[in-house]
């Protein structure tokens, strides 16, 4: 058992198969797990400049798959939360949300409050595929901005 782990750590090393690390790294970072996944993006543009926009394609693509996911677990939450409680939760927060629709989840690419957004969106049971396509451009905004500003900005900063 313990042979294959060593064989699905190489297979997802950087550079070799670096955009199917991205992707994963990026979808996981994307649920309420804390972890980021822009220095994986960074370092495979970092040693292969040639894949900046699929890198950045690929994770922003794995983030919104994840984004997709966090959605699908607030609405079962929320689901849950209905038979035992037999009341629904109203908070500012709800609100606010309710208030902006989908296109709140525009703001899913911010630290510490975009992950639960989205979880938030499901809960609220806002229309799934409207949150992701705004999911999508919020974290593909996160993905060029931060990728390009460490690499054309801060060039000499981060040298392999």
């Amino acid at each position: 058992m313990d042979a294959w782990i060593p064989a699905l750590l190489a297979a997802l090393a950087l550079p070799k198969f670096g955009l199917s690390t991205v992707f994963v790294i990026s979808l996981v970072s994307a649920t309420l797990l804390p972890m980021g996944s822009e220095p994986a993006v960074f370092g495979l543009v970092k040693l292969n400049p040639e894949m900046f926009w699929p890198a950045v394609a690929v994770a922003t693509l794995g983030n919104t798959v994840g984004g997709a996911i966090t959605w699908w677990m607030g609405y079962g939450v929320e689901r849950v939360y209905e038979r035992v409680a037999h009341k629904r939760l109203e908070a500012r927060a709800l609100q606010w949300l309710e208030q902006f629709g989908p296109k709140a989840c525009l703001l899913s690419w911010l630290p510490a409050v975009g992950d639960p957004l989205c979880a938030v969106a499901g809960w609220l049971k806002l229309p799934f595929w409207p949150c992701v396509l705004y999911m999508a451009i919020g974290k593909f905004g996160r993905y060029v901005t931060m990728t390009a500003v460490l690499l054309w900005f801060w060039p000499g900063q981060f040298t392999p």
